[in-house]
């Protein structure tokens, strides 16, 4: 019980709180309660005329009743308007609460002799509905109850203290007055309780579902951001379905398909322009650059090459070192993808001019194009990176080497498309390469327009050089100068997408700030400009509350039908009839407190006859058994202590909490009880119609007659037995859960039952006790009441009033509990879609960056201010390719075009892909694929600076586990040659040492790593040899510390590199344990 009363929430959230259960909740019960206070005194006015009373005859009856009617119909016609007036909805309950208690005030000396059990009905009515259907909080419902109680128990007790010994013995009937106070205060307040709990676990729900909503959101733009940086949109929405197919599947897993390939996201595209451009001097550049400043110069260049290529319609598909291609006419077909990739080039080319004139750095671009089909796509597992592959590729590639310094050099094909839009020269084919010379067709240099117009405008020797003075480094004054075009960090969309809410924070600032006491949720009658204030998380949250209006409870609804409340889904239904219920075993206390209450009333206000309390004592064994039953399981300790053969009572709890049908039938076998006791008290008086009062034979002045029919209880157990009954309504709502046709059953069998006692068979009680109350009156026009003095009448509209009430309670009730579970279902769904969206956006994330990289870009560790750049002393870089590929691939009508190749190259990558799922290869690090070279990485997960606080052996004990991967990936490649009928074999370079990793790249962010150990690593597959695993001297002495075997090849020659000694790795044997003296 105690955690009915849980803590207050924040104030934001009770601000809103406050707001919703107001207007959502109790001001339509505040209406409802005025309507049913209306018909109630129609009520009275039409059976008093339909009794044939003289209204004109009673003037205060008369007067009573039209002031009650003139003054709640003008409070009724207030709170229609009190939607706009929401400050005003306390103060207006109040009076509310005021009116009802000068009513029954009124009603108490008016139509005839006060007596202790008048208006007692009456004023429970009030008592409870200031509790149930007035907005008021509990500390005010309580004083407020009490204060009506105190005040009917006060004014009787002063006005009828001082009355003749005549009236039936006074404190009895306060003290039964006061219980009947005190058993309507508690239940009030414990439906109060258990409604503002269940409201609130609604709309923290509600809430809840609305962050999660945000989240979901929130989750869903990230990995479209995330996607659509990696792919086009007509490839991701492919893959992402993939995704969510692994997902669903299991973690990692692929989900099963009718063959033993994997999916291949690769289609064919002609008419398409490749570009390739390469930056001619920016190694030499780079090795002069600090980690930020390369960087920021990869980020600033390729920024700037994205943004013309955005301008010019092509498509960026990667970034390989300080090499740049792209592609126009993808994804859809353009007419002029081959003027598009001419003027990219020739802008590109611009740049690096200006470039180069400003800071005085010796850099060029050379840029090829070629046009033709490609092959377009994605290939592997992880690390998606979109790319291209043709024998149109591969020719835009020599273009590209086979290049001029600042010049574009393009093919004929390419020039046949531009259609004389730019004037060329035929490039010289004795300085080509040996590629171009075998094909043995021309090629051509476009002339630029504007170059001749920029030489002349030239700032030669360099205008940024000459400002900073001859001593800072050139890539000093690159940074500088790159610096100003501003290009974009990568990932900076992902800054202005909404972070995801946090639950901790309840309410969006901006709509506290918005909101104002007078405005209501009727968003149709906001005030004009206020929508405009709230962003769309602010218009989100009144929706989310409107939705919780009771109101809504009458209108068509996805969910529910407004007539039965049912929800539309079978499923649904029956799920929610089937839920458990805990708190069942309240309902049934607070019940007991009902019956405990009524016992208390029959034994002050009857003799006591020994059958009443037999009768009651097998009840109380019925509501001790049921009790028990509900909370066996708080005995679970005491009963563990005890015999074997009773260790299962504490399952009964469960039991009860959990089957349904259990609950109902012990839940209206506790309703029936309580309504049979209330009435019990009238088995033991006379049926027949024998009342001694009305004999003729009566002295109208013997007053000294007793108030007990001969050989029955006292007259005065009638009224108070109707006032038990009506304690047995209030029974029927405190069943909070039980279902409202349930309810509406009950309540029908119990109002016929108590009409029909009081009204017909036992109706002569009230008669009698009206002849008793009137014996020895001289004034003949008292001898007959009005209305509101006889019992019967009095009682029978109390029922239908409490009927009525009640009624519309468990219909709000019913509303309520349903709308709870709908959210918290929804709630459900809507986290498990977040949850996957989070697992879809983190499989995303691998993709595209490694583990610990990810968290620099998103969420809170979200870093807008630096691009991520990050320097290691100790990397081993891994080129594993496979060269007899080249051979295999052709473009014919057999393997459609090539596709069937890429087919294969596919499993082949994918295979390798999945290496990288075993814990031992945890470690490695796939950096991207280029054709059918595979390039890796370990020792980039080791925080910067740490190899430098360890020895050599330690710092460099990764490079074991890529000599691992590249053992294993040739495992790989003998398994698919087996499947394929094919002999590839793989040629591996490994090198290790310094790199600088960083993440460029705004339009399609990049992970990469940069150094001259990259360079040599790349050297060091290309010269290889077949099924051999090629390393530098120094890597060889590092392997040979860890217990591996390599022997000399020999001085070969490295491009760019000069003459190098380099080994090979001994892949025959594993680990031979102490290191030998000599490499081999």
């Amino acid at each position: 019980m105690a955690r009915l009363f849980s803590p207050r929430p924040p104030p934001s959230e009770d601000l809103f709180y406050e707001t919703y259960y107001s207007l959502s909740q109790q001001y339509p019960l505040l209406l409802l309660l005025l309507v049913i206070v209306l018909f109630g005194l129609l009520a009275l006015l039409t059976v008093a005329w339909a009794s044939g009373r003289e209204l004109a005859s009673d003037p205060g009856f008369l007067t009573t009743m039209l002031c009650g009617l003139g003054g709640f119909s003008l409070l009724l016609g207030l709170a229609s308007r009190e939607q706009r007036l929401q400050r005003w909805t306390r103060p207006l309950s109040g009076l509310v609460w005021a009116a009802l208690l000068a009513l029954g005030h009124g009603f108490l000396f008016t139509g005839g002799v006060v007596s202790a059990w008048d208006q007692v009905s009456f004023f429970l009515f009030v008592i409870f509905t200031v509790y149930a259907m007035l907005p008021l909080g509990m500390r005010d419902a309580a004083a407020a109850g009490l204060a009506s109680s105190l005040s009917h128990l006060l004014v009787l007790g002063l006005y009828l203290g001082p009355q003749p010994d005549s009236q039936p013995a006074l404190l009895p009937q306060l003290a039964a007055n006061a219980v009947l106070f005190l058993c309507g205060n508690v239940a009030g307040a414990y439906h109060k309780a258990l409604m503002e709990r269940a409201l609130r676990a609604t709309f923290r729900e509600a809430l809840s579902s609305l962050h999660s909503r945000r989240r979901l959101d929130t989750e869903k733009k990230h990995q479209e951001h995330l996607l659509l940086s990696i792919l086009p949109a007509y490839l991701a929405r492919e893959m992402k379905a993939e995704i969510m197919a692994r997902l669903q599947a299991g973690q990692g897993s692929r989900p099963e398909s009718t063959n033993n390939f994997h999916s291949l996201y690769v289609k064919r595209h002609q008419g398409v322009s490749v570009l390739y451009a390469d930056i001619v001097g920016f190694t030499r550049l780079a090795s002069e650059c600090s980690p930020k400043e390369l960087v920021l110069m990869l980020n600033e260049l390729f920024g700037k090459f994205d943004q013309i290529a955005k301008e010019h319609e092509c498509m960026r598909i990667k970034i390989l070192g300080d090499c740049y291609y792209c592609v126009s006419g993808l994804p859809l077909s353009l007419p002029d993808h081959a003027v598009n990739c001419v003027r990219m080039g020739l802008d590109m080319c611009r740049a690096i001019r200006k470039l180069r004139a400003a800071t005085g750095v010796d850099i060029n671009m050379r840029v090829g194009v070629h046009s033709g089909s490609v092959l377009c796509g994605v290939i592997g597992l992880q690390k998606w990176q979109y790319d291209v592959w043709s024998h149109d590729v591969t020719l835009a590639n020599h273009m590209e080497a086979s290049g001029v310094p600042g010049r574009v050099h393009i093919t004929g094909a390419t020039l046949a498309l531009l259609a004389g839009a730019y004037a060329v020269e035929e490039a010289a084919m004795e300085h080509g390469d040996p590629y171009l010379r075998e094909l043995g067709e021309p090629t051509y240099l476009v002339i630029d327009p504007r170059a001749e117009e920029e030489d002349e405008k030239g700032t030669a020797g360099g205008l940024l050089s000459s400002l900073e003075g001859p001593k800072m480094r050139p890539s000093l004054l690159m940074t500088r100068y790159l610096e100003s075009w501003g290009a974009a960090k990568p990932f900076a969309h992902l800054s202005h997408v909404e972070s995801p809410v946090s639950t901790s924070t309840p309410l969006p600032e901006k709509a506290l700030s918005s909101f104002s006491p007078q405005w209501s949720l009727d968003r149709s009658r906001t005030p004009r400009g206020l929508d405009d204030e709230l962003d769309t998380g602010d218009a989100k949250f009144f929706q989310v509350i409107e939705q919780l209006n009771s109101q809504k409870q009458w209108k068509q609804s996805e969910d529910f039908n407004p007539l039965t409340l049912y929800f539309r889904e079978k499923e649904m239904e029956k799920e929610y009839r089937l839920s458990a219920l805990p708190a069942f075993k309240y309902y049934a206390a607070c019940t007991f407190l009902v019956f405990f209450s009524n016992f208390i009333i029959q034994m002050l206000v009857t003799n006591r006859p020994p059958a009443l309390t037999i009768t009651y004592s097998i009840t109380f064994l019925l509501f001790f058994l049921l009790l028990f039953v509900c909370f066996s399981e708080h005995l679970t300790r005491c009963v563990l202590k005890g015999p074997k053969m009773l260790h299962w009572l504490p399952t009964l709890s469960v039991l009860v909490a959990t089957r349904p049908g259990l609950r109902v039938a012990l839940g209206t076998t506790t309703i029936l009880l309580i309504f049979s006791m209330a009435i019990t008290s009238l088995v033991f008086l006379p049926a027949a119609s024998n009342c001694p009062f009305r004999a003729p034979n009566v002295s109208s002045t013997a007053s000294n007659l007793s108030w007990e029919l001969p050989g029955s209880l006292p007259l005065i157990s009638v009224p108070y037995s109707m006032h038990c009954c009506v304690l047995g309504f209030l029974s029927c709502s405190l069943f909070l859960h039980m279902s409202f046709e349930l309810k509406l059953l009950l309540l029908l069998l119990w109002l016929a039952a108590s009409c029909s006692l009081f009204l017909h068979s036992h109706a002569w009680l009230s008669d009698c006790l009206i002849a008793r109350l009137y014996l020895g009156t001289l004034d003949s026009s008292l001898l007959r009441p009005g209305v509101l003095k006889e019992p019967k009448l009095m009682g029978a509209i109390s029922f239908f009033i409490f009927f009525f009430t009640l009624l519309v309670l468990a219909r709000q009730n019913e509303y309520y509990c349903r709308l709870d579970f709908l959210w918290k279902k929804k709630l459900r769904q809507e986290q498990e879609e977040t949850e996957t969206m989070e697992n879809l956006t983190r499989l995303l994330l691998e993709n595209v960056l490694p583990a610990h990289v990810a968290p620099q870009f998103i969420g809170q560790n979200r870093r807008n201010e630096d691009l991520y750049h990050q320097s290691y002393e100790c990397v081993c870089v891994l080129f594993a390719s496979v060269p007899d590929f080249k051979e295999f691939y052709s473009e014919s009508s057999i393997n459609h075009e090539g596709l069937e190749c890429l087919r294969l190259l596919n499993e082949i990558i994918a295979d390798f892909d999945e290496l990288l799922s075993k814990p031992k290869f945890s470690g490695v690090e796939k950096i991207k694929t280029i054709c059918s070279t595979y390039m890796a990485a370990t020792g980039l997960n080791a925080t910067s600076g740490q190899d430098a606080q360890q020895d050599a052996e330690q710092s460099c004990s990764h490079l074991g586990t890529m000599v691992e991967f590249a053992v294993a990936l040739g495992s790989k490649l003998d398994v698919i040659n087996k499947h394929s009928f094919n002999n590839f074999r793989l040629r591996v370079g490994l090198n290790h040492g310094p790199v600088v990793a960083g993440v460029i790249g705004a339009q399609k962010p990049q992970y990469d790593i940069w150094g001259n150990t990259v360079n040599v690593a790349s050297r060091m597959e290309s010269t290889g040899v077949l099924g051999k695993i090629q390393v530098t001297e120094e890597t060889a002495c590092a392997l040979q510390s860890l217990g591996y075997t390599c022997y000399s090849r020999g001085i070969i020659k490295v491009k760019g590199k000069g003459q190098l000694c380099t080994y090979f790795l001994n892949t025959d044997l594993t680990r031979t344990g102490p290191p030998s003296a000599t490499l081999g």
